[in-house]
């Protein structure tokens, strides 16, 4: 074992790194306040908590700071501080702007079939216009009523549309099938699995009981991801964010979601050992999953697909959103889905089946 490396250095210069990124203050205050809380403690008894699994009972140590503490007293660089280090060594803008030229589609679209705005032919040709190689379609499944989902008769039919409208689009340029397919409570996917073969890509997301305990919130994930039919998990934590008026594009009225609560580490284990991929969706108002999850992703070796999910023409070109938080989280451009060619995505998405 190397020798201990100071905990309470480490916490503060992680608050730093963070503060001087423009994260938000309470995740500052977070790693300062665990930094005064272990500060307090012997070296004795901070080696005795890292031991017995204690140090979270120590008011003002998460899971997270707790989890950077054991890997200081075990002599390693924190992980979280090691994916800030490594970001911060680098002109983010560039990586970003890198990353989005690299993007050769978007596997996370709406059109006016379920909850978006438009038809699915003028969604395609704004796809053309911003350069894409390929469209995913994934209107909502049965279960979302509020959405309209498609019934499995309206699916067929939508399939169907779609094989025409490629017909007419511009060489060069391919319409993918797919759904967003609820997760039912019991991990199931809500829609005939025959026809879930039968799609291009299917992503697979919660959008009901989101205040779930841990523990079955995690169970319920876990099986879908399992699931062969499933090729992306969208949209992980089901947050909602409050976008101010004339900010980013976007607006959004209402309250804020919290994050649902789940084992983030074995989920995204799931999806590493299935190789499915982690949405990074590039909505303002979700930007799902939060920095802190999207590293530890990362970190599980898993993939990812960074997706618009738009729901009309103009948020097609979103994108950037989601290639900034992928720049600030070190994801590695090859283990992104959509920088690959229509055809090697199919492959992909075939091979979980």
């Amino acid at each position: 074992m190397s020798p201990a490396r100071d905990p309470v250095a480490d916490l503060r210069e992680i608050a730093f790194r963070l503060e001087s990124a423009g994260e938000a203050t309470y995740r500052v205050r977070a790693f300062r306040s665990a930094a005064a809380a272990i500060g307090r403690l012997s070296a004795e008894e901070i080696d005795q908590r890292v031991a017995d699994g204690s140090l979270t009972t120590v008011p003002g140590v998460g899971e997270v700071t707790a989890r950077c503490v054991a890997e200081s007293v075990a002599g390693e660089e924190p992980v979280y501080l090691r994916r800030l280090v490594a970001t911060s060594a680098v002109d983010l803008d560039e990586v970003a702007d890198t990353l989005r030229r690299t993007l050769r589609g978007d596997c996370h679209s709406h059109s006016d079939w379920s909850d978006g705005g438009s038809p699915i032919e003028e969604m395609a040709l704004a796809a053309v216009r911003l350069g894409h190689e390929y469209l995913v379609i994934t209107d909502h499944s049965p279960r979302l009523t509020v959405a309209r989902g498609l019934s499995p008769d309206r699916l067929r039919e939508q399939l169907a549309m779609v094989a025409g409208i490629n017909a007419g689009l511009p060489d060069g340029f391919r319409l993918l099938t797919g759904i967003e397919v609820d997760i039912l409570e019991d991990g199931s996917l809500d829609q005939e699995p025959e026809l879930l073969a039968q799609l291009d890509v299917v992503v697979g997301s919660v959008h009901s009981g989101l205040r779930a305990e841990s523990a079955a919130m995690t169970k319920r994930m876990v099986t879908a991801i399992a699931n062969p039919h499933l090729d992306i998990l969208g949209h992980c934590t089901g947050r909602r964010l409050t976008v101010r008026a004339g900010g980013d594009r976007a607006h959004r009225e209402g309250k804020p979601r919290p994050e649902s609560t789940f084992d983030a580490g074995a989920v995204f284990a799931a999806c590493a050992e299935h190789g499915k991929a982690v949405e990074i969706n590039c909505r303002p108002d979700r930007l799902d999953p939060p920095k802190r999850l999207l590293r530890l992703a990362v970190e599980a070796g898993c993939q990812f697909a960074i997706d618009t999910d738009a729901h009309a023409p103009g948020q097609l070109d979103w994108l950037g959103y989601g290639c900034e938080r992928a720049a600030r989280c070190a994801v590695p451009v090859a283990s992104i889905v959509n920088t690959w060619s229509a055809e090697r995505v199919l492959g992909w998405a075939a091979g979980h089946g």
